[in-house]
């Protein structure tokens, strides 16, 4: 017997709820990777938030008089992943935390799709008190995209983008020392094509 749409609705929601429950243990370590103080509590708070979404699917399971279980949601392991390995390079703090940011959003984005379309596809069944439990979530996860763009927009990208100026000044003035003193490869270099 082919699935219907109810069918499609209550995979898509095991996998939401797989995805919440992975971000449970990714969030605390974005949280400890992070340097700026607000974005560490940006993480933290959304950390919170994100045990009430885990609350609130748990809610829509039953109002379907469904079992809350999870299916592996391998599109925000890929996410998480990706954020993983961005801990692991050797980035400045400010760069960091504005991959830290990117990596958030990343998974807000690839949530709020997710809600999106459980909201859609509950009200065109009728079920209302789940796409209510549902869009209070999508809510949730837009204003934690939201607040993830305005640390980023207030101060942090632009910090990211000073240190990297910063380190290019440094290193544009170590490397004209070198050629002043007549030292380095480069005006060795020079020395030996003339």
């Amino acid at each position: 017997m082919t699935g219907g749409l109810h069918d499609a609705f209550i995979d898509e929601l095991r996998d939401a709820y797989d995805a919440e429950k992975q971000l449970l243990k990714a969030l605390p370590k974005l949280a400890k990777a992070a340097t700026s103080r607000e974005l560490q509590t940006a993480f933290t708070n959304h950390l919170e938030e994100t045990r009430g979404h885990v609350d609130k699917l748990e809610q829509v399971f039953e109002t379907l008089d469904e079992k809350a279980r999870g299916k592996h949601c391998d599109g925000i392991a890929g996410i998480i992943e990706e954020g993983k390995s961005v801990m692991e390079e050797d980035f400045d703090e400010a760069t960091m935390d504005a991959c830290l940011i990117a990596a958030g959003q990343r998974s807000e984005h690839y949530e709020m799709a997710a809600y999106g379309t459980l909201v859609a596809w509950a009200k065109a069944m009728g079920h209302s008190e789940a796409a209510g439990l549902l869009d209070e979530i999508l809510s949730e996860e837009k204003a934690a995209d939201e607040k993830l763009t305005q640390l980023a927009e207030a101060g942090i990208n632009q910090q990211a983008v000073d240190a990297a100026t910063d380190d290019g000044d440094e290193a544009i003035a170590a490397d004209s020392s070198r050629s002043r003193s007549g030292g380095g490869a480069r005006s060795t270099a020079k020395a030996r094509s003339h």
